[in-house]
């Protein structure tokens, strides 16, 4: 998927397939989220806003389920070598 990068709130990138109909948001603090029935039409509304990032938390956020996934190859699974900063407090002993 072609990320489109910006700079909008806490939007850093964005891009879209539609076949799958999968968006895929990067925000400012590295993390990949990809929203999965987002049709072609918020794709639009999103990509043309005057505010991404208002448009995102008002018709994205709030519509569809979120899945954190790496940046690197589209994978849920955390990227080599990279902690996860919640293992510390959930760690089991």
């Amino acid at each position: 998927m072609e990320m489109k990068k910006i700079s909008s709130g806490k939007l850093r990138g964005m891009g879209y397939d539609a076949r799958a109909r999968v968006l895929q948001v990067q925000l400012d603090d590295g993390s990949m989220l990809q929203y999965s029935g987002v049709g072609a039409e918020a794709w639009r509304g999103l990509s043309t806003a005057s505010s991404p990032w208002s448009y995102y938390r008002d018709n994205i956020e709030e519509e569809y389920a979120a899945k954190r996934v790496s940046a690197a190859d589209g994978s849920s699974e955390p990227a080599a070598g990279k902690k996860n900063p919640l293992d510390d407090l959930f760690r089991r002993d």
